[in-house]
């Protein structure tokens, strides 16, 4: 025979099962009701794709730097390292425990603690000695046109345009 659970087990089961299901329809019931209301009227313009206001200029799929998901790697690690830190300090911290072995029990968890965090830092340098934190910078590209006109004709030029605005301007009415 299985064994027979308390009431109160069940029936504080039940309202969580009340709230889950409760969320669920309203939920589903706010996205029915937008999707019956609303105005689906697609165009050009409605379907283009939207960048802050600004043209598109070629393709949206863009190959995208490795380097994003490092540091976006590297920053989960050091962000779960905070979420461990902050129960520990909770977990440990209390004094029935600590009366019960001495004082022995907080030694043990500084040094469980300080085990944790030191591995990550281990991590963290080890990362960084190996450049996966750098940023690939790119090397700037001068481009160049091909063009029959000499160097000297771009320096007479450059001359001529200087020549120009070297002059001293006359203002009217001085």
């Amino acid at each position: 025979m299985p064994p027979v659970l308390p009431e109160t087990y069940l029936a504080a089961h039940g309202v969580l099962l009340l709230f889950v299901v409760g969320g669920l329809a309203f939920v589903t019931l706010g996205l029915l009701v937008a999707r019956t209301l609303s105005v689906r009227r697609p165009n050009p313009e409605k379907n283009a794709t939207y960048e802050c206001g600004e043209e598109t200029e070629g393709p949206a799929w863009v190959p995208l730097n490795a380097r994003f998901y490092v540091v976006a790697l590297v920053f989960v690690l050091f962000d779960v390292e905070l979420i461990f830190l902050l129960p520990w300090a909770t977990a440990y911290a209390r004094p029935d425990l600590l009366a019960a072995s001495g004082g022995a029990w907080g030694w043990f968890a500084l040094a469980e603690m300080g085990v944790f965090v030191g591995l990550l830092t281990l991590a963290l340098a080890w990362a960084w000695r190996g450049g996966h934190l750098d940023w690939i910078r790119p090397r700037p590209v001068v481009p160049t046109v091909p063009n029959a006109l000499p160097p000297a004709a771009y320096a007479a030029l450059a001359a001529r345009t200087h020549a120009q605005l070297a002059k001293p301007v006359a203002l009217p009415g001085r």
